[in-house]
């Protein structure tokens, strides 16, 4: 059990790597490099989290507090519309500075095909706290799924072609098609 003036320590560390994480874009660093991205030793990362397994499920687990935080109902203005939502949303996701967190999260997916249970369950969490953010602007289930699937498939045409417009274009006609 970590000394009580250790924890402060232990949660920048989780900070900083998951930034590292982030920059690279990956979980596949070696402690090596993650320790040396995170500003610290090989030896202290084991000192702190007792193996490379812990360190990433800490890092996951911060990552997937600051998205909830991001993508909570709350984080919207009240009364604000669908697309204003949606679009939001594509906004933030397609940001220059989320480039680092969309290749995690696809390295995350890419996890989740592999068959690691962490990974799939970070997959559903971010899945369902989606659903739970755009229930609050389209009550239609069946509406929400499909947006959801049509996001998807718009940030991996993104993460290829760097080009946010086309996804953009889709979201706001599929958004305004459901309003008729």
């Amino acid at each position: 059990m970590p000394k009580q003036e250790e924890i402060p320590k232990r949660e920048q560390l989780v900070d900083r790597c998951l930034a590292a994480f982030v920059q690279s874009g990956t979980l596949e660093l070696s402690l090596d490099q993650l320790a040396a991205m995170a500003g610290t030793s090989k030896r202290m990362l084991v000192h702190y989290f007792g193996g490379r397994q812990n360190i990433e499920e800490q890092a996951m687990t911060r990552l997937e507090e600051r998205l909830r935080a991001q993508f909570a109902p709350e984080a919207f203005p009240p009364g604000v519309t669908a697309e204003t939502v949606v679009i939001a949303l594509w906004e933030r996701t397609t940001a220059p500075a989320s480039r680092g967190v969309l290749r995690l999260i696809m390295d995350l997916s890419r996890r989740a095909w592999s068959g690691s249970a962490r990974a799939k369950s970070f997959y559903e969490e971010q899945r369902r706290l989606w659903t739970h953010l755009l229930m609050t602007y389209m009550p239609d289930q069946q509406a929400v799924e499909d947006l959801l699937q049509l996001f998807q498939g718009a940030v991996l045409a993104f993460l290829v072609t760097g080009d946010p417009e086309p996804g953009r274009r889709a979201l706001q006609r599929t958004v305004a098609r459901r309003k008729r």
